[in-house]
């Protein structure tokens, strides 16, 4: 059979996205727990996350949950790390922090075959971490080394500084990370963190091929782990975005640029047809930015668009690595093209390309039984459901030209942006 690769190969598009929500129940140590269940799987994960804490702690203190979580491994009161290691190497099995600004925990990946042996050890690394000296002084001498060479590079400051300037330097947002932080982490401080900090508000996700018997089993051990009562939530100050910042360095062979802005959450109406519009502007490999700024004027390898949530608050920002002698006609180009989109009607064949770009993505974030548990956990921390996949299915199915000049009217045209460039 001779194959006609000139020809691409047919697809479809589905008429609806059914997905199927996990069970929900309230165990008795209070905590959440949602599951998917993976009939003829014998991989397990098990999330288990909860409320994150960065905001709640002194800035100088920004690093304790992250040392917190990656310490957990190192040790408890009756095994070393090494010890752990063996055990969860010989089960086929591991155990990932998760931290982000609004939830912290651990992950577990396992076999059903194997999981009942390594929970009792998630469970012993939980309760009785030991957070040994010599691993977190050689952890905390890479951190150090770490900071430092980010610091040199220009598209790591032009981060930092960005969200220093969005939310200001006095905000858990726009706290930038610096040497000093690493004064506060001690195993005493790592003790009192796992202990009265970690898992307030313990949810649990696990996806899974389990008899009913089994689920009973599972469930009896995760009633078994600590759930923290959530503390009080402290009034976070209002972001205090500042005026732009250059940051010039005379050794640098290019300069790195963030430029955006607050932007909405992803419960927001408008959440779906403002993706879109950063899609078509910098959010793929054919955007408009790409071909203006990479392929047409040959300025940068790569320059992108995103929207980003951090706890709860959320941004919308551009990035990019330029000559430094184009900085200024980039910057330029940018607010052009976000112009444009926002006050011309995007042709029908820029629209059919981004919508078929879009359509396969989303459709690929389902491609294997852990995906939907990550995808639900993504909806769920945003106050929403798995409807919101199919309402997000229907929208990149009929969503017009008017629908994105819409959105670039609303919350660009005439806008200013905050720019930050280091270089």
């Amino acid at each position: 059979m001779i194959l006609d690769r000139s020809t691409p190969p047919s697809y479809s598009i589905p008429e609806d996205f059914s997905l199927q929500s996990p069970a929900e129940k309230i165990l008795q140590n209070g905590a959440a727990h949602f599951h998917f269940d993976t009939p003829g799987i014998q991989a397990v994960k098990i999330d288990l996350i909860g409320k994150g804490t960065r905001a709640f702690l002194p800035l100088n203190e920004a690093l304790v949950p992250s040392f917190t979580l990656q310490m957990l491994t190192e040790g408890t009161a009756s095994k070393s790390s090494s010890e752990i290691a063996h055990l969860l190497d010989f089960h086929a099995s591991e155990i990932q922090p998760y931290l982000t600004f609004g939830q912290e925990g651990i992950t577990l990946i396992s076999t059903k075959k194997h999981l009942f042996q390594v929970l009792e050890l998630l469970l012993e690394v939980i309760t009785q971490p030991s957070f040994p000296e010599e691993p977190l002084e050689k952890r905390k001498a890479q951190r150090r080394l770490m900071i430092e060479m980010e610091r040199k590079k220009t598209a790591s400051q032009a981060s930092q500084l960005f969200r220093k300037t969005l939310f200001g330097g006095e905000h858990p947002y726009g706290n930038m990370i610096h040497e000093k932080m690493l004064e506060a982490i001690n195993s005493e401080r790592l003790q009192q963190h796992s202990q009265q900090l970690l898992w307030q508000g313990l949810e649990i996700f696990t996806a899974g091929d389990f008899s009913e018997e089994e689920r009973i089993a599972l469930e009896g051990f995760l009633e078994r782990l600590p759930n923290q009562i959530p503390q009080e939530g402290i009034l976070l100050p209002d972001p205090n975005s500042e005026e732009s910042i250059y940051e010039s360095r005379q050794d640098a062979v290019q300069s790195s640029i963030r430029m955006g802005k607050l932007s909405i959450p992803k419960n927001h109406p408008d959440f779906i047809p403002l993706s879109v519009f950063n899609t078509i502007l910098g959010g793929y490999f054919g955007s408009r930015l790409i071909k203006n700024i990479r392929e047409d004027k040959g300025h940068t390898y790569g320059i992108y668009s995103s929207l980003v949530q951090m706890g709860n608050l959320n941004y919308w920002a551009v990035g990019a690595d330029v000559e430094k002698q184009y900085l200024e006609l980039v910057k330029t180009e940018i607010k052009h093209e976000i112009e444009k989109l926002s006050t011309e009607l995007v042709e029908e064949d820029e629209l059919e390309t981004v919508r078929n770009y879009l359509l396969g993505q989303m459709l690929s974030q389902f491609s294997n039984s852990f995906d939907l548990i990550d995808r639900f956990r993504s909806v769920h921390h945003s106050g929403l459901d798995l409807n919101y996949y199919s309402q997000k299915l229907q929208f990149l199915k009929e969503f017009k030209a008017e629908d994105i000049l819409q959105i670039g009217q609303k919350y660009f045209k005439d806008q200013p942006l905050i720019e930050v460039s280091v270089g």
